[in-house]
C-alpha cells in the first residue's frame, strides 16, 4: 500500500473514533447531556461502550487479515484503534474518579485558574477514601480497573522503539494480554449492569467468536506444520 493511502486511511480513522468524542461535547455544549435523566450514567455507559467497541474492533483486525492476503495492510492500523480504546477507556474511568466520586471539580479548575494547584491534591485527599472504599467493595470496580490498568501497559509499550528494546515474541506475549483486557471489560459489563439485563451480551459475543477464530486458526497451523512434518523427504534416483 502507498505511504498516501496509508496516510488518507489513518486520517479518516482518527475522524471516526473522535466522532464519539466530539457528538458528547456536543450534546454538552448544546445542553442536551443535562437533559438526560442522569448525565452522568449516561457519560459514564457511553465512554465505557465505545472503549469496548473500540476495543473489540482492533481485535478483530487480525483474524480479518488472516482471511486473505489483500488484507494484510489493515495490520498498520490496530495500534491506533488499540490507542483510541484505551482513550475512551480513560474516559470512562475519568467520569467515575471526578464525577461520580465526589470531586469537586469546578473548584479545582477555579483553584489551578488562580495560581493555588495545591486544590488538586486537596480535592484528591478528600475523595480517596471513597474511591478505595468503592474499590474494596466493587468487584465491577475491581475488574474494570484491572482492565484499564493492562490497556495502559500496552499503550505505554506501543511504540515501535520498545518492541525493538523487548524483542519481538516477549513484546507479542505482552501485547496478547488484550485479550484478558477484554474479557474483563465483558465481566465489568456484566457485573455493572442490573440482574436480568441482558446488553452486555453482543459484547461477549463478538469477543467469544474473536478468541474461536484465533483458536481454530492456531489449530489449523498446528495441523499444517505436523502434516509437512510427516512427509518423507524427497530422494534423488
Amino acid at each position: 500500500m502507498h505511504k498516501r493511502a496509508v496516510v488518507t486511511i489513518k486520517v479518516l480513522l482518527h475522524l471516526v473514533l473522535l466522532a464519539p468524542l466530539i457528538y458528547l461535547l456536543q450534546l454538552f455544549r448544546e445542553g442536551a447531556l443535562a437533559l438526560e435523566a442522569d448525565p452522568v450514567n449516561h457519560i459514564t455507559h457511553f465512554t465505557g461502550d465505545w472503549a469496548l467497541w473500540i476495543l473489540l474492533a482492533s481485535l478483530a483486525i487480525t483474524p480479518v487479515r488472516r482471511l486473505t492476503p489483500r488484507f494484510s495492510f489493515l495490520i498498520r492500523f490496530r495500534r491506533l484503534i488499540g490507542l483510541y480504546a484505551f482513550l475512551y477507556a480513560t474516559l470512562h474511568l475519568a467520569t467515575y474518579v471526578f464525577l461520580f466520586s465526589g470531586f469537586d471539580l469546578p473548584a479545582v479548575l477555579n483553584g489551578i485558574g488562580a495560581g493555588r494547584f495545591i486544590v488538586l491534591a486537596e480535592q484528591w485527599r478528600a475523595v480517596w477514601p471513597t474511591v478505595l472504599g468503592d474499590v474494596e467493595k466493587r468487584r465491577f470496580i475491581q475488574v474494570g480497573f484491572a482492565a484499564w490498568l493492562i490497556l495502559l501497559t500496552l499503550a505505554m509499550t506501543s511504540p515501535t522503539f520498545t518492541l525493538r528494546v523487548m524483542g519481538g515474541r516477549n513484546w507479542q506475549r505482552l501485547h496478547r494480554l488484550v485479550y484478558v483486557a477484554a474479557a474483563a471489560a465483558c465481566i465489568h459489563y456484566w457485573w455493572l449492569v442490573k440482574t436480568g439485563v441482558l446488553k452486555p451480551w453482543r459484547d461477549t459475543a463478538v469477543l467469544a467468536v474473536l478468541l474461536a477464530s484465533r483458536l481454530v486458526y492456531r489449530g489449523i497451523k498446528r495441523s499444517s506444520k505436523k502434516a509437512a512434518g510427516s512427509i518423507p523427504p524427497v530422494t534423488s534416483v
